[in-house]
């Protein structure tokens, strides 16, 4: 199972659509200047795969979507990534995975395959697929590099 595409739309400093693709099943590195959207680019990931943006208020909604300069505002923000599934870590007999949260003012919604889902149905699949909630290090945020490595041996 590796990512083979990522999409993201009026996610933070992600106004228009743009689609983010190859990536290897084995090893990615993601480069740029300051300011060019890497952390973003992390942040929409975990976005999608993990706990780190549940129960917000409505100000934090807000500070998710795209702030640009332009006259129009976004009212909604998409991450869709798409998984290669060919070794089946996903339990759904497809070749491939796709996932998508959409997040506006009032909404917070998820689907897998192009079909509503629940978010507990989405943990489900991800925490069955080796993904933990309970100890997300499969992505270490900026400035926590080192958390990891503090870990008792015993966890």
């Amino acid at each position: 199972m590796y990512i083979k595409t990522l999409t993201i739309q009026g996610f933070k400093s992600y106004r228009d659509q743009t689609q983010i693709e190859p990536f290897s099943p084995r090893h990615n590195v993601v480069v740029g200047r300051n300011g060019s959207g890497k952390s973003n680019f992390f942040a929409a990931i975990r976005f999608v795969l993990s706990d780190a943006y549940t129960s917000m208020s409505r100000e934090e909604r807000q500070a998710l979507l795209h702030e640009g300069v332009s006259a129009t505002t976004t009212l909604s923000a998409f991450v869709e990534i798409v998984f290669d599934n060919s070794d089946n870590r996903f339990p759904t007999g497809r070749e491939e995975l796709i996932l998508r949260r959409t997040i506006g003012l009032k909404k917070d919604e998820y689907s897998l395959d192009k079909k509503s889902a629940s978010k507990a149905d989405v943990m489900n699949l991800l925490e069955s697929a080796g993904f933990s909630k309970s100890n997300p290090y499969y992505i270490v945020p900026q400035g926590r590099v080192r958390d990891p490595y503090h870990l008792p041996s015993s966890f």
